[in-house]
């Protein structure tokens, strides 16, 4: 995962990073790793200039094939807001650079 993250913030995209269904296109991005038969997550967005977000990393514990939990999604959808805020007011107009 951390080699993905550092790709998103080369400019690149890791060739096992994927779009997250329902965030529209590509600026929100999932990449999942497997280790002893566990599943992980890590969902990042690169939806703002020159800035990375990871928005949320997690252990997929639902035996309900690949669909993220729903409590999970709410998490992200939570997350991205508050990194539109933050990016605003940091980076957006008259925040600092």
């Amino acid at each position: 995962m951390g080699f993905a993250i550092n790709d998103a913030q080369n400019g690149d995209e890791h060739p096992r990073a994927k779009a997250l269904k329902g965030f529209g296109g590509r600026s929100v991005l999932e990449v999942i790793d497997d280790e002893d038969g566990d599943t992980f997550r890590a969902v990042y967005t690169v939806r703002f200039a020159g800035v990375i977000y990871v928005l949320h990393a997690f252990q997929k514990k639902s035996k309900k094939g690949i669909e993220t939990p729903e409590h999970d999604i709410l998490v992200i959808q939570a997350r991205l807001k508050a990194a539109e805020a933050h990016y605003q007011e940091n980076y957006g107009k008259g925040g600092k650079k």
